[in-house]
């Protein structure tokens, strides 16, 4: 059979391609190994553990969270089975949409694993063995990306004691202590997960701040909140063993400014120290498509690799690890191969961690603009000067909006706090046509809302805050 477009992989990349390229008139066809489609983000990544961040936040909200409000409960059971069976269902339902979009657009999907044979053909090999090759004038890789393990620490996952975070949205039970190696974003949602339905945490990072790349004000508050909520940190510190033990598993980390080694044992450990670019087995080298020394795949402005009419979008190429990024390249792909001009502004893409409070985070930090040698200038606004937020009780955290010192031009937008992760997006609406803060200050909000935090930043950022 022959296309226009084989796209392998149906993750937020991959499907939004195909569909994508399929509402453009191509003839397309996907080929994903799983038995379902949406790749790790709708199995088991974004989606399933959305819905398990959803359910134990109410499960939490319910147990300790009322009271002073008026409603009187008694203390909630929780049903460990059924509230799996509800993630369970989420899922099933997203996948299935994203089967039903390929058959409203026409897209042929193909069930097995895809191996690039050469500029062109892709094979696919179904689990019983059976194999064929397509054909078609393009080729786009949007596999995705794997778990990524801890760098020169060999660790057994048996997704029943030392998890990954595939395993860590199937626990049979609640574990009374939980060590989550990671303090990123996937180590502190599912982290958060178990913590409210009852775990003792404790998250060791190498780092000596939370949340990698965030802003650094916002990380810091952000672990004081963490803090209350019975989380435990064990910052600069270097993990070089997991193994298990007669409890559960065992962590052995040493300080990474220099000391003794020491080792907490847990009842069950969570590995969750990034992903890596998925590219095993596609035949990728041998096609003769290049690959740098962290195993993404090269590509150009275009998205095309070292061989014509290959392309790649997503995890498995340079840039942040999030399904929107993922999406918007496939879209822009798309477009490309349609004969138009596909774009994506990579100074826009917000970021979000789904705990509660969320961190929702879009453009530069104050940490990028100072290495860059940028004159910048900022504006805070605390939730707790919110009349919402104190409605709520969702005085947690604040906004901050950073600005151009001449231009006023927004550079980044940093919130921290109840529903920061819709709230960035008027932000990024904002940067994407270059708006400054007074653009945003004197646009009109609704009140009461959470969102007038946001105008009220922007306003600090050029002249001053009317409620502070």
């Amino acid at each position: 059979m022959s296309y226009d477009v084989i796209v392998i992989g149906s993750g937020p990349g991959g499907y939004v391609c195909a569909v994508k390229a399929a509402q453009l008139g191509l003839k397309v066809a996907v080929v994903e190994k799983r038995a379902t489609y949406g790749g790790t983000c709708l199995n088991i990544g974004c989606i399933p553990s959305k819905a398990l961040l959803h359910a134990s936040e109410l499960y939490a909200h319910a147990s300790h969270g009322m009271d002073s409000l008026g409603i009187e409960l008694a203390k909630p059971k929780l049903n460990l089975e059924k509230m799996l069976s509800f993630k369970d269902g989420v899922v099933k339902s997203n996948v299935d949409g994203v089967a039903y979009l390929f058959k409203k657009n026409k897209i042929d999907a193909f069930q097995g694993t895809g191996k690039v044979l050469s500029q062109g053909k892709v094979q696919v090999t179904a689990d019983n063995g059976d194999a064929q090759v397509l054909e078609a004038k393009n080729i786009v890789i949007a596999t995705g990306s794997d778990v990524a393990g801890i760098p020169g620490v060999q660790v057994d996952i048996d997704e029943k004691v030392i998890i990954s975070s595939t395993g860590a949205l199937t626990l049979e039970k609640v574990p009374e202590t939980l060590v989550v190696v990671g303090g990123g974003v996937i180590g502190l949602e599912l982290g958060s997960v178990w913590g409210r339905l009852g775990a003792k945490v404790t998250v060791v990072e190498y780092l000596d701040t939370i949340l990698g790349g965030m802003d650094g004000e916002v990380s810091k508050q952000f672990q004081r909140m963490l803090a209350k909520q019975g989380f435990e940190f064990k910052l600069g510190a270097k993990v070089t063993g997991v193994e298990k033990s007669a409890k559960g598993a065992k962590v052995t980390y040493e300080p990474v400014k220099g000391g003794e080694a020491v080792s907490i044992e847990a009842d069950v450990v969570l590995i969750a120290t990034g992903r890596k670019p998925f590219t095993d087995k596609l035949g990728l080298a041998e096609a003769g498509v290049v690959m740098d020394n962290r195993g993404r795949v090269e590509v150009d402005g275009s998205y095309q690799t070292s061989v014509t009419g290959i392309y790649a979008i997503g995890d498995v190429i340079k840039g942040p690890m999030l399904a929107h990024k993922a999406e918007d390249e496939g879209v822009a792909v798309a477009e490309i191969l349609a004969g138009q001009h596909g774009h994506v502004n990579y100074d826009v893409i917000p970021g979000v961690v789904y705990t509660q409070p969320e961190v929702a985070s879009v453009g530069k930090t104050e940490e990028e603009l100072k290495t860059a040698g940028v004159a910048y200038k900022a504006g805070k606004f605390p939730f707790t000067a919110n009349g919402r937020a104190r409605a709520m009780e969702a005085t947690e955290g604040f906004v901050k909006v950073l600005a151009d010192a001449k231009t006023d031009r927004v550079l980044g937008v940093h919130i921290v706090g109840f529903g920061a992760g819709e709230m960035i997006h008027e932000a990024a609406v904002l940067m994407e046509f270059g708006g400054s803060s007074e653009d945003l200050a004197r646009t009109c909000h609704a009140h009461p809302t959470m969102s007038e935090a946001v105008k009220e930043a922007a306003l600090a950022t050029f002249f001053k805050p009317i409620h502070m």
